[in-house]
């Protein structure tokens, strides 16, 4: 398998990880993300797609919190990601991360997986 660490970056409560994995790059929050982590993650993703990495993979087991504006991120990249043929896909969300998906409805225009390993099979 081709899993390439490419970088990470920390903003306060929130690291992020980025590593390729074939044609899609796997996006790893950890910690809090909220109005004030959410650039931290935001530019990561972009920056994916920029490069041509429009299939992103956020892995969700390390984010232990996300409220509307970390939702609103990944919502920003789903559109940018959309717009060069790619998706996001989320990744083992904690139950508290997940709620914020349900009750929005949010959770409807994402593809969601289980593990990992699954989103990076298709």
């Amino acid at each position: 398998m081709d899993r390439q660490m490419v970088g990470s970056a920390s903003k306060g409560r929130l690291r992020v990880e980025v590593r390729h994995h074939g044609a899609s790059a796997v996006v790893t929050p950890a910690g809090e993300l909220d109005h004030h982590t959410a650039e931290a993650l935001r530019e990561p993703l972009e920056a994916c797609v920029e490069e041509g990495h429009a299939r992103l993979v956020v892995d969700c087991s390390r984010l232990e919190f996300c409220d509307s504006t970390g939702l609103n991120v990944l919502l920003g990249a789903r559109l940018k990601a959309e717009a060069e043929g790619g998706a996001v896909h989320l990744v083992a969300m904690r139950p508290v991360v997940a709620r914020v998906f349900e009750i929005t409805g949010a959770e409807a225009v994402f593809t969601v997986h289980d593990s990992l390993d699954a989103a990076l099979v298709e």
